[in-house]
């Protein structure tokens, strides 16, 4: 199901009715409080209660049908928001095989999946927009960056979510990851293991924390095999195919003796393995390649790439479950929406190097 930056949705006071952040307003209380009150929860103080009451009368507050979570029930559905364009979604795998693990643990738990992709700082205020009418009872996010303030406005809001990944070490929502650290680590082991000395990177957009993380993990595989840092060695990417073309471009240019590559994901080891065969290089003879998701991608290159697989299904069923326990608590327990902290959960999957031709 496809939404696009939900153009369609306004907030209640565009429709003429006051909003619950209203009322919580006038009242001098918080919007989990207000929804606490209408919830009829008895975690609420007596004054709480008598402010909030006399704001929905002053104010004429009165729960809409999409407000209907408040009233104790729920919507049945759940947002997936990946902040790309159409064209990334459907020719990266990644997102395809996360997509299948949500849609398959959401399915089980007979809740329906709303597919959204939020591109614009306007999209990104309309979805807002329809999330504060309680339209869905939590959100999975994905293919966050360090700057997306996203995720903390979920929060605000009072909805549940969880991250695909995170924005930094520090990351205060919850989330669900992979060893990408390892990946590097493993990738670099490995072809310091085939006899290869001058080991070449293409990193991620490094705003994001996954591509810091791979990078990070390369350095430090480097190190450990006792090899000097060499930034010549280092291009960054974007995660597409045209990136790594780039980025192998880059480096060839800068260091036409090295002999490997570590591309931090499988479709811009694509990229630069098309790079590699215009330059007359060899692979693995001249130039040993590795990726990383394991993809389709992965399987079907020529020849068949070396892939650090990381378990996006898994990790998709994995941010689901953990949504879902989310909502199932707040709701039994009355709990304050959005609670923080060092209970949020968290998880990391690991990684696995699987060794094909092209090292």
């Amino acid at each position: 199901m496809s939404h696009e930056g939900s153009s369609r949705v306004v907030s209640g006071r565009q429709n003429g009715r006051p909003t619950l952040e209203e009322v919580a307003s006038l009242a001098g209380v918080g919007r989990g409080t207000v929804s606490r009150v209408i919830n009829g929860s008895p975690r609420v103080s007596e004054q709480a209660k008598e402010a909030v009451a006399r704001a929905v009368a002053e104010l004429g507050y009165v729960p809409n049908q999409a407000a209907r979570a408040l009233a104790g029930s729920r919507t049945d559905a759940v947002a997936l928001v990946i902040p790309e364009t159409e064209a990334r979604l459907f020719s990266e795998p990644y997102f395809l095989d996360l997509i299948r693990g949500v849609s398959a643990e959401l399915a089980e738990a007979d809740k329906q999946l709303l597919l959204t992709l939020v591109r614009t700082e306007a999209e990104r205020q309309r979805f807002e927009h329809y999330l504060a009418a309680q339209r869905v009872d939590g959100v999975l996010l994905a293919s966050v960056h360090g700057d997306d303030p996203l995720p903390d406005r979920i929060a605000r809001l009072g909805l549940p979510i969880v991250m695909n990944g995170r924005r930094s070490e520090a990351e205060p929502v919850a989330y669900v990851d992979s060893d990408n650290i390892g990946a590097g680590r493993a990738a670099v082991a490995h072809l310091v293991g085939r006899g290869r000395g001058r080991i070449a990177t293409i990193s991620g957009p490094l705003d994001m924390y996954v591509a810091r993380a791979r990078l990070g993990g390369y350095r430090a595989g480097l190190a450990e095999a006792g090899f000097a840092p060499d930034e010549s060695l280092v291009a960054t990417g974007d995660f597409t195919e045209e990136g790594g073309r780039l980025a192998m471009r880059e480096l060839l240019l800068r260091r036409p003796d090295l002999d490997a590559v570590f591309a931090a994901s499988d479709v811009m080891a694509a990229g630069a393995r098309g790079v590699l065969r215009e330059a007359g290089r060899q692979v693995p003879e001249d130039v040993a390649l590795v990726g990383v998701d394991d993809s389709v991608v992965a399987r079907l290159m020529d020849p068949p790439l070396t892939s650090v697989r990381q378990p996006i299904e898994e990790m998709g069923r994995t941010m689901t479950r953990l949504l879902l326990r989310k909502i199932a608590e707040e709701s039994r327990d009355g709990a304050a929406p959005g609670r923080r902290g060092a209970e949020e959960p968290r998880r990391v999957l690991p990684t696995e190097l699987v060794v094909r031709d092209s090292s």
